[in-house]
């Protein structure tokens, strides 16, 4: 890894700082549209003071942010391991009215914020985490953190196929891309992402001439779906974090 690219890594841990519409858009507390307004109006106090700029940069789980004269708690630290079922939305409130994650958790859901998406078709393994730190690290690109997916297409995938989805087309590439199964109806192959762009799986497959049947993530770093049902969730502790993500255990260790 370059110096460049250790610095970033570093600073990635540190300063995952965001607006504070998105913040509060992030923490459950309103919409990125509804916070906007709330700010704007004077509604929202930051340590204390009023903060009228949406663009406002807070880190969310340390902000101490108050909402028409309520002060948000403190929420401990939690990581959760979801398994999302098809058809539902990876959103803190949905403007079509569908079913989303955080519908899926109900209580349990105070104060999560995803850690990147799975799109609505898309199953399998979601982290939900209230350390905005974390979250902020495991999707960043520079961290080369490995997703797998179990995915089933239309059609035979030849070789040469695979071969130019890891090579990359239009910005997009996979990370490795192993056939598991094929024949003249289906493909199952075995994904490996290591960033989370929108919808690059379905993109990258859909340029080589293939349509997405089934795509399941399975892992996510050093943490799998394992047996967990669809619609079903498990806390993790921060050691097995740790041993998941033995990387920012180090760099933390580092700064320490």
């Amino acid at each position: 890894m370059s110096e460049a690219a250790r610095t970033r890594q570093g600073l990635s841990l540190f300063v995952a700082m965001v607006r504070l519409d998105r913040a509060l858009s992030k923490l459950g507390l309103a919409s990125r549209s509804e916070a906007r307004r709330l700010i704007e109006a004077g509604a929202v106090r930051l340590r204390g003071k009023t903060v009228k700029d949406p663009a406002r940069l807070v880190v969310p789980d340390r902000a101490a942010i108050e909402i028409a004269g309520r002060t948000t708690e403190a929420i401990p630290w939690r990581t959760l391991a979801l398994n999302k079922p098809r058809g539902v939305v990876t959103t803190h409130r949905d403007p079509e009215g569908r079913k989303t994650v955080f519908d899926l958790l109900g209580e349990e859901a105070k104060g999560l914020v995803t850690v990147g998406r799975l799109d609505m078709a898309s199953t399998g393994l979601l982290l939900l985490t209230t350390d905005t730190q974390l979250a902020a690290w495991l999707t960043d690109p520079v961290n080369a953190i490995v997703r797998r997916y179990i995915v089933t297409v239309r059609g035979w995938v030849s070789d040469d196929a695979a071969r130019k989805m890891v090579e990359g087309m239009g910005g997009l590439r996979a990370y490795s891309v192993d056939i598991l199964k094929r024949s003249r109806r289906e493909t199952h192959l075995r994904i490996e992402l290591t960033e989370g762009k929108n919808r690059e799986i379905r993109r990258l497959l859909e340029a080589v001439g293939h349509e997405v049947t089934r795509l399941l993530r399975v892992s996510f770093g050093g943490i799998a779906l394992g047996t967990l049902q669809p619609g079903r969730w498990r806390e993790t502790t921060e050691h097995e974090i740790g041993t998941a993500f033995p990387e920012r255990r180090h760099a933390l260790n580092r700064r320490v």
